[in-house]
């Protein structure tokens, strides 16, 4: 019966090592695909949302200051063509 408990003993020790030695290679699967696929995106020259938000709200701020711009434009021939 210990014989038989030692064995079972072994076995749970192995088994216990080999998913500690399975976790740690898909650790570190995970960190190299991580590291690909990053230097892979900074090589396509993608912009992240930050730099695309910021381009968008300077655009927005742009068309918004351009139609103010053409309502003054505006008024100011309509008031040369009333003289």
């Amino acid at each position: 019966m210990t014989t038989q408990n030692r064995i079972f003993d072994d076995l749970s020790k192995l088994m216990t090592n080999a998913m500690g030695v399975a976790q740690g290679a898909r650790s570190e699967a995970e960190t190299a695909m991580k590291g690909w696929i990053d230097r892979w995106l900074a090589d396509r020259d993608f912009v992240t949302r930050e730099e695309f938000e910021a381009v968008r709200e300077m655009a927005i701020k742009a068309r918004t200051e351009n139609a103010e711009l053409k309502a003054r434009l505006d008024a100011l021939e309509a008031g040369r063509q009333g003289d």
